[in-house]
């Protein structure tokens, strides 16, 4: 999708120049004849859809300075101004004014180009800096996540509404699409912004440590005390305490935590009393609750009580008008992590990414990208780049580079390291069926022709399903259908479990 520069300058032919100029470089154009016309495009409704803006300095009425002089402090895309003035006081306060960059008319193509390429990746690098740091204050906004469709403004509606609000929130939505900053945005606009966001993934903790992680341990309660430890729901006190994974949270640990929602206080391990503690709780789940209520798995009281404003996140595949934006926000990110100079997709690969249904949902386009631009050598990411996505999508075709001689995991891992990760996911073995053709599987028996234990199996079976869902340990789980604790369990048993640095 192509970006659109807003070209502002009251004459004519500079603007036919300047917008002929433009679009040779791939962009779409808007123009406006004066700095009034400017300024209500800026301001407007339509101010999202400007990448940039070309200023003439000296117009009739408003001019390139007074422009600049409204903008400053308000949210609104980088400023490039031209000007036949080459005076170095004019372009110093422009620059002061928030200009990116002074041109001299006429410019040459290549250096408008430069500079417009330029402005626009500080622009995405700025907006993303921006991002991690709110983030990390816990004063992230709606205003601040990359939407741009229709599919999720009623989830931003009910996280509005919810925001104003002390009301327990269950977000609901597949593994990636995206729980957490919503949860994190909520935070951000209500009351309890800049105070402690404190997450827990209920599915990565130990069943016997699950409460004196919760809710904090006295020294000396248990064998191994050896130092009072604070829970995550005194950490959170006064802020957020963001549950992911709730549906994987132990039944005995579920009793402690209705306590906590009801009574506004926890009982640490060895406490001879309870804890007050102000906070406000946001969970989040993957799974059918009500088929895990059903199942016995979740307490019925429990899950009613966390249910009480439920938001569901749509997929990716449910909202593709979504992906160029958030295709070019995570190409802006891991170009300038690489070093790479890459400006853009080619049009036929943004319609590869937005005809792909993106079972991973965000977090899988955002390590496809981040896979493309390590691959990339030109100037802009083609299909070329997305052999895995094309080889699922009709009409496309990419051929995948063969691994690397000795390469000991498979190419797709990307998660943490394993201990005994250097055994490699198992060799396959040739089977011929009778009738011809060939089908690869788990060995099922030794060199010597013994029947393999089960446990070698199912350990083989737990390192193909790390290799090929990326360490991702919700997929991994949800394919082999147990859950996350028992696979957990059992990689400890089979030294797999992530090696902790």
């Amino acid at each position: 999708m192509a970006k659109r520069i807003l070209i502002v300058d009251d004459d004519p032919a500079q603007r036919r120049i300047l917008e002929e100029t433009v679009k040779r470089f791939g962009f779409e154009t808007r123009s406006a004849n004066s700095g009034e016309q400017a300024l209500e495009l800026l301001e407007g409704p339509d101010r999202g859809s400007i990448a940039l803006v070309l200023l003439d300095l000296v117009m009739p009425g408003i001019g390139g300075m007074a422009v600049l002089e409204q903008l400053k402090g308000k949210p609104a895309p980088p400023v490039i101004v031209l000007t036949a003035n080459g005076s170095v006081d004019a372009a110093i306060s422009a620059i002061r004014l928030g200009a990116v960059d002074f041109v001299i008319k006429p410019a040459s193509p290549e250096r408008l180009e430069v500079s417009m390429r330029s402005a626009m990746k500080i622009e995405a690098l700025s907006e993303e800096i921006l991002r991690i740091k709110k983030k990390t204050e816990g004063t992230l906004t709606f205003d601040d996540l990359i939407v741009r469709g229709d599919g999720m403004q009623r989830v931003i509606s009910l996280g509005k509404r919810a925001a104003a609000s002390h009301i327990p929130v269950l977000v609901e939505g597949e593994s990636g699409v995206g729980k957490e900053l919503i949860a994190r945005a909520i935070q951000g606009e209500s009351e309890r912004a800049g105070r402690p966001f404190v997450t827990v993934n209920c599915g990565a903790i130990p069943e016997n440590l699950v409460e004196s992680i919760l809710f904090g341990h006295e020294k000396g309660a248990f064998t191994g005390a050896v130092e009072r430890r604070v829970g995550k729901f005194q950490e959170a006190d006064g802020g957020t305490l963001f549950l992911d994974e709730i549906g994987e949270l132990p039944l005995d640990a579920q009793v402690k935590l209705l306590r906590a929602l009801q009574e506004g206080e926890i009982d640490p391990v060895g406490a001879k009393k309870p804890v007050k503690v102000n906070f406000r709780l946001i969970s989040a789940t993957n799974r059918d609750m009500i088929q895990l209520v059903k199942e016995g798995r979740f307490r019925e009281d429990l899950y009613y009580r966390l249910n009480v404003f439920p938001i569901w996140v749509p997929p990716l595949r449910e909202r593709s008008e979504d992906v160029p934006e958030l295709a070019q926000h995570f190409l802006a990110r891991f170009a300038a992590e690489e070093g790479k100079r890459i400006s853009g997709f080619s049009d036929e690969a943004m319609d590869l990414l937005a005809a792909y249904d993106w079972p991973g949902n965000v977090r899988q386009l955002e390590n496809a990208i981040f896979r493309a631009v390590v691959l990339a050598d030109g100037s802009e990411l083609t299909v070329a780049e997305f052999p895995q996505i094309a080889s699922h999508v009709d009409g496309y075709a990419a051929e995948i580079p063969p691994a690397p001689a000795g390469l000991q995991k498979p190419a797709a891992y990307t998660g943490p390291a394993l201990i005994g990760a250097e055994d490699t996911v198992p060799q396959t073995v040739e089977v011929r069926p009778s009738g011809g053709g060939s089908a690869l599987g788990i060995p099922a028996v030794t060199e010597s022709g013994e029947i393999r234990a089960l446990e070698d199996i199912e350990a083989d079976m737990i390192r193909l399903a790390l290799g090929r869902y990326r360490g991702h340990m919700t997929e991994v789980a949800k394919r082999l259908k147990i859950g996350r604790s028992t696979l957990y369990r059992k990689m400890q048993e089979y030294g797999l479990e992530p090696r902790v640095n």
